[in-house]
């Protein structure tokens, strides 16, 4: 059990609710893994593949202050190694290195499958899954021709901090995401989503604890 407990922990199982689509996999023309710090990233992309749900698979990402460490040389780059240690063929997955944020994963994911002579009708957005919500949110607003299933490697919140071995970059990464569904849309990179009150609420309580290291400067 990682120490996040009391007010604390049920801000953040707020937060993990919410931002969770959870949507069921299931076949689309293209699978799309968003870069960032989480490796069940690739791990649920080649499950996905293996199960037949898409025939190819882009990972796109360069790095963010969250990733270089961990992925020096690029997010998609070490995704893709991992997806072929996971058996999925060269030939099935598509590297896209340059995008440092969900807006440019998606512009440049189509620009890269487009060079490749592919013009998907659907795709499934590989995230972690407190991104769910806001991948979506994007692709709606950057690719709206194509129908979306989002989709996150099946863990609940304790296994999920354990897995990432960082419980405050985790708590920071829920406040900084529930920021960017209002502050994105405003700036017209998605589509508005609701944002409760008691979301609101339990971004503050994480904050006011000090986990803004993933938060957008205030207006």
């Amino acid at each position: 059990m990682w120490a996040v407990e009391g007010d604390l922990r049920a801000a953040a199982e707020t937060l993990w609710r919410y931002h969770r689509l959870d949507h069921e996999p299931r076949v689309t023309d293209v699978g799309i893994g968003l870069g960032s710090h989480d490796p069940g990233v690739p791990t649920w992309a080649a499950e996905l593949y293996h199960r037949g749900m898409f025939p190819l698979l882009v990972f796109t990402g360069a790095n963010a202050p969250t990733t270089v460490a961990r992925y020096p040389r690029g997010e998609a780059v070490h995704y893709r190694e991992a997806a072929l240690a996971l058996g999925v063929p060269p030939s099935a997955v598509l590297v896209e290195p340059r995008a440092t944020n969900t807006a440019e994963n998606l512009v440049l994911t189509r620009s890269l499958l487009r060079r490749h002579g592919v013009e998907p009708r659907s795709v499934t957005l590989v995230s972690r899954p407190y991104q769910q919500r806001r991948a979506w949110a994007t692709c709606r607003r950057q690719w709206p021709a194509v129908e979306v299933v989002c989709t996150s490697l099946p863990q609940d919140l304790d296994a999920y901090l354990a897995a990432i071995g960082d419980p405050d970059l985790v708590l920071a990464m829920l406040v900084g995401d529930t920021d960017r569904i209002a502050r994105y849309a405003e700036q017209g990179h998605t589509i508005p989503q609701e944002l409760p009150d008691e979301v609101r609420a339990a971004s503050e309580v994480l904050a006011a604890a000090g986990h803004t290291g993933r938060r957008l400067p205030r207006p």
